[in-house]
């Protein structure tokens, strides 16, 4: 059967070579709105209810917190944990579904978006400058802005003291930063850039988009992570890779979340709730 008798195949979709048809502009946009719906458009929005809460209750901003990396079973550590590592691999769900649409398309799935094995030195060794470059900074405008009366009391974590506690927090750090440097830089910018949209705009779409879903902990976690996306994406398009922002954001999380447990309560400028 020649290819244009077959359903759904156009002349030429289909050759020996193997490539593929490439996808309408109706199919991408609507592509793109059913994963972030998935991941983190619907954290934006989960977000945004969180912080109209938030600043309509009484009292200010400063003395309510958000707490990111809360027990789900207290009193119970096997069950905890059995939780936790749900919450792990279920929120890489739309990671993997990002994958299998770039493979869909024939252009090595995650790879075309530079986050593979290629270059492991390059990636560590950019993300530690980046994550040294952002990490104190981030810390300092958390505190100004909550200082300000701008940002909520963010609690990284309030896990029970039990052996798997650590490795939890750097298994979630990870799992933030695979998540949202993989769809909120490398594949929307991939999606935009296919439906034609500005530099600009992309960049606009992707750093606010970053900061909407860090809206939850106050105007301080929006502004600062508009910021921040603004360098992360100006960073992949200089170096065609997301693995340094993976590796810079997994870092930055490390340090806020296993340094929390381990400061909390024992320094004064480490606000604790």
């Amino acid at each position: 059967m020649a290819d244009a008798d077959v359903p759904g195949r156009g002349p030429g979709a289909g050759t020996a070579a193997g490539t593929a048809e490439e996808p309408s502009r109706r199919v991408l946009r609507s592509e793109t709105l059913i994963v972030l719906a998935l991941s983190l458009g619907a954290s934006a929005l989960s977000a945004l209810i969180s912080f109209i809460g938030s600043v309509t209750k009484p009292g200010g901003l400063k003395d309510q917190a958000a707490t990111l990396n809360a027990s789900h079973a207290p009193g119970r550590p096997w069950l905890d944990l059995a939780w936790q590592l749900f919450g792990i691999a279920s929120a890489l769900v739309p990671v993997a579904l990002v994958a299998h649409l770039l493979l869909r398309e024939r252009v090595g799935g995650l790879r075309a978006i530079g986050f593979d094995r290629r270059r492991p030195g390059f990636d560590l060794s950019r993300g530690v400058a980046l994550a040294a470059a952002i990490g104190g900074s981030g810390l300092l405008l958390y505190l100004g802005a909550r200082a300000a009366g701008f940002n909520l009391t963010v609690i990284p974590e309030a896990l029970p003291e039990v052996w798997w506690k650590i490795p939890v927090l750097i298994a979630s750090a990870v799992q933030n930063a695979v998540l949202e440097e993989v769809i909120v830089v490398g594949y929307l910018l991939r999606r935009l850039g296919q439906l034609e949209w500005s530099p600009m705009a992309a960049l606009a779409a992707s750093s606010v988009l970053r900061g909407s879903y860090h809206l939850y902990q106050g105007i301080g976690g929006l502004v600062g992570n508009m910021v921040m996306g603004v360098i992360f994406v100006l960073l992949y398009r200089r170096w065609g890779r997301v693995g340094p922002l993976v590796a810079a954001h997994a870092l930055i999380d490390i340090v806020a979340f296993v340094g929390f447990a381990l400061l909390a309560g024992k320094v004064g400028w480490l606000p604790t709730g």
